[in-house]
């Protein structure tokens, strides 16, 4: 944990997505939330279950079977039994595991949402799941399984399972049992109260964790989008009036301005030198209307996500004022689907441009009298020399297999579960096909961002200061491609600068 870490509390005052990201990533300490009237209210509302096991005859997933099974009743003498058959019979997921970070994203983002007060739960059960995350026990979370309606049920069943003392965890870097965690801790694992298990796993914790995830990756390229950019501008001495703010104040979209003014930060517009043609290909005059489009989304895909971050999305929901149960479908992840299913369009888009960018730099046709293929190596060296030719063929690649991923998946509903879940969100589904678009277009962006560094150096033009200390920095890892060298590896190393949002880029709005 960093120094002077800044403290994320648990409770009912809303989370930004950034504390979810930073706790996921171990950049922030948390506590819950002291008020005691607060952590009463918490309790208030798991009371409010046990006296309606008295009162009531039905009560969804207390008194009676799960999903279509309610119709099925459940004798008080088995109800203490019910909340284990749930996780357990849950225990199904498959592909592969969450990374420690997502983990963790997940355990924050359930924890937050049982901190609304209406899950009826207690509040011995928010600590347990807060000690999780300080102590950094982490479930082992299979990705696939979800439908995104009842919510996250079969991945969230590794959580419920987890404070249990039950199944795989990841413990101090090593896969190891619950029960062993739970022993070298000295905690007694939970036994679930009635409502518990289902209001750990009736909701959109994963979808909405990974949201989380995304939109912070999403931020930083395309920021680092723009960025490229102005050094293929400069590469390639194209026109930077096409980034002039008077044309940008005829078609006011405030995402795409603020792309061009920050191109326009950048070149520096007095210093060029001159332009090549009046205009530019598309892939440099219009970089500002395709980045601008995500750009003018991030809000509402912010909105969406937050919103969804800070909901109570069990059911059934516990009023623990009145003592009402409110049955409802909260869980399901429609806002989650359709931010992911759109950002994961909106981020191919990217991928899309700065591919076309990375071809009119390799292109001797195009790119105003460069080197072919970038090539830095000496006339006498030149004819066997290849440059960039096989990273352009790589981020076309990557940058297809990004667009191909955009099918939503939102539409692909599946009535599951004898036809009681049938209409879903597959908004868990949409969250991980937004990260996969994520990762490839970060290995375009990676690609695109040393063929820039490398175009620049071979034009030998002055650059603006926001751009020669961009490429100054560059330079402490990545030297100019003069014979030709294997480029995985100085890839791989951009893709972690670019995945750690290394470069400091342009100020927060």
């Amino acid at each position: 944990m960093p120094p002077n870490a800044p403290l994320v509390t648990f409770g009912p005052t809303p989370l930004s997505l950034e504390s979810i990201i930073a706790l996921a990533e171990r950049r922030a300490e948390s506590t819950l939330e002291a008020d005691p009237q607060w952590r009463a209210r918490i309790d208030r509302g798991a009371a409010v279950v046990d006296g309606l096991l008295d009162r009531e005859g039905q009560i969804y997933g207390i008194t009676t079977g799960y999903g279509d099974s309610c119709v099925t009743a459940i004798p008080l003498s088995q109800v203490e039994a019910l909340p284990r058959q749930l996780y357990t019979f849950h225990g199904c997921g498959l592909g592969r595991f969450l990374e420690p970070e997502a983990a963790r994203a997940v355990l924050a983002t359930r924890l937050q949402s049982l901190c609304q007060g209406v899950s009826g739960v207690r509040f011995t059960l928010l600590e347990r799941l807060h000690a999780c995350l300080q102590e950094d026990l982490l479930p082992k979370i299979p990705e696939e399984g979800s439908v995104g309606a009842s919510g996250d049920l079969t991945p969230l069943s590794y959580v419920a399972a987890l404070l249990c003392g039950e199944r795989e965890v990841i413990w101090r870097g090593e896969t190891r049992t619950a029960a062993e965690a739970h022993a070298e801790l000295g905690w007694e694992p939970l036994t679930l109260r009635p409502k518990e298990a289902l209001a750990l796993m009736n909701g959109t914790a994963v979808m909405t964790a990974l949201a989380c995830q995304a939109f912070g990756r999403a931020e930083y390229l395309l920021k680092l989008a723009t960025r490229i950019t102005a050094l293929n501008v400069a590469a390639l001495r194209g026109n930077p009036n096409h980034f002039e703010a008077r044309l940008f104040a005829a078609k006011p979209h405030p995402g795409q301005s603020r792309i061009a003014a920050w191109l326009r930060a950048d070149l520096e517009l007095e210093n060029l030198p001159p332009r090549q043609r009046l205009q530019d290909r598309y892939s440099l005059r219009c970089a500002p209307h395709v980045l601008g489009v995500l750009a003018d989304s991030l809000g509402w895909l912010r909105g969406f996500i937050e919103t969804e971050l800070n909901s109570a999305n069990d059911n059934p929901l516990i009023d623990p004022d009145v003592g009402d149960v409110m049955h409802g479908g909260h869980f399901y992840g429609g806002h989650i689907a359709f931010a992911m299913d759109s950002l994961k369009t909106l981020t191919a888009n990217v991928a899309d441009l700065l591919d076309r960018q990375l071809a009119l730099l390799v292109d001797t046709r195009y790119n105003h009298g460069l080197p072919s293929n970038l090539s830095g190596a000496p006339a006498e060296r030149a004819m066997i020399n290849h440059g960039f030719k096989a990273v352009q063929i790589g981020a076309s690649a990557w940058a297809a297999e990004a667009l191909k991923g955009t099918m939503p998946a939102s539409v692909f509903s599946r009535s599951t579960e004898c036809h009681n879940q049938d209409k879903v969100s597959m908004g868990t589904i949409a969250a991980r096909d937004a990260l996969r678009v994520l990762e490839l277009t970060e290995q375009v962006a990676a690609a695109a961002l040393l063929a820039a560094l490398q175009g620049v150096h071979l034009r030998s033009d002055p650059l603006p200061a926001p751009l020669a200390e961009m490429v100054g920095a560059l330079r402490e890892d990545f030297a100019t491609v003069v014979e030709d060298r294997a480029l995985d590896g100085e890839l791989r190393r951009c893709l972690e600068r670019i995945r750690a949002r290394h470069w400091m880029l342009y100020p927060e709005t």
